[in-house]
């Protein structure tokens, strides 16, 4: 690159204000979303990172209290941008559906006192779901006063594969149900959202035969009901430790024994036979593993979706893990 040269960076998902960012549990979703919430925050982007699952993941992972029903500023991104969270709360969302939509805050608490909020989210799951998108609706729609977003992205922590769609596409229903009035405008206004290219389900999985049939269901029925994908996001990936003869050789039980332990020798390690013949059963496990992933791989790439890979990290996740791995996903066009 010439000296002076401005380096512009280019996203896969320009025009996306909304990421939705999906996973079987395990594969680190809440994590991916984090680090997505950086990537895109970066040169001075503010971005807004919410969770459904009161689970406060968020809390955890960015190592501040609890989060409230309102946003908090949870980090600083590269570029002079930042990420804000919010936690969304059943409870919280009602009060402030039947306040908007049908002016009783105040009747609305009384309810919950009463026990009929708690009733009415747990007797009918799918109304749990219509509060928790309606408030991310409501947060892509922000604004200050100028008449400017308050967000220039919204990222969604949102609920696993198993469940996503009927979590995202239950507004359908709603708005097929109540025909008129303020919830069908709602629900209609919300799918809107949803199926348009402002949105982007990214799913997270892994190279294991479960993560990524679940991922490629997932895939088949949010396309059924128009709920536009994004990208395939391979969570930590193990770095190759052999060459492909190598690996050839382990799995057929024919690595060369002496090199092995010539290698010990050159290293100051035991190279007692022993030691020599556990590292020929790690070498064979580690080739069959890598030879699981190749043909996972293969499927994945199978979704004909952009995909990223994030590496897998030994260290627990923290801020400058965080970091890395935005890096990592900006680079590959995520942000």
């Amino acid at each position: 690159m010439a000296k002076g040269t401005t380096l512009i960076r280019v996203s896969d998902w320009e025009g996306v204000g909304l990421h939705v960012v999906t996973g079987k549990g395990g594969t680190g979703k809440t994590t991916v979303a984090a680090a997505l919430a950086l990537a895109l925050a970066g040169d001075g982007r503010t971005v807004l990172l919410m969770e459904v699952e009161e689970r406060q993941g968020l809390a955890q992972l960015f190592d501040t209290p609890p989060l409230p029903y309102e946003e908090r500023w949870l980090a600083a991104a590269p570029g002079g941008g930042e990420v804000r969270g919010l936690a969304v709360d059943a409870h919280a969302a009602m009060y402030e559906y039947l306040d908007l939509y049908y002016r009783m805050g105040a009747a609305g608490k009384t309810l919950d006192r009463l026990g009929v909020v708690d009733f009415a989210t747990t007797v009918a799951p799918g109304l749990r779901d219509v509060l928790l998108t309606g408030k991310t609706y409501e947060a892509t729609r922000s604004q200050r006063r100028e008449g400017q977003p308050v967000y220039d992205a919204v990222v969604l922590d949102a609920p696993p594969t198993g469940r996503i769609t009927r979590f995202l596409d239950v507004n359908a229903a709603v708005s097929s149900l109540a025909r008129i009035g303020p919830i069908h405008r709602q629900a209609s206004s919300i799918m809107g959202l949803l199926r348009s290219p402002r949105t982007a389900v990214h799913i997270v999985t892994q190279l294991e035969e479960m993560p990524v049939q679940e991922a490629a269901d997932a895939a088949a029925e949010l396309c059924e009901v128009g709920i536009p994908l994004g990208a395939v996001v391979v969570n930590m990936v193990q770095p190759a430790m052999l060459t492909e003869r190598q690996l050839a050789s382990a799995r057929a039980g024919s690595l060369d024994s002496d090199k092995v332990r010539a290698g010990l020798v050159a290293a100051g390690l035991d190279n007692d036979d022993e030691t020599v013949r556990l590292l020929l059963d790690d070498a064979a496990e580690h080739a069959h593993r890598a030879a699981l992933e190749k043909a996972q791989r293969g499927a994945v790439t199978g979704l004909e979706r952009p995909t990223y890979e994030l590496p897998y990290l030994t260290e627990e996740i923290d801020h400058a893990a965080l970091y890395e791995l935005a890096a990592d996903l900006a680079a590959q066009g995520a942000a």
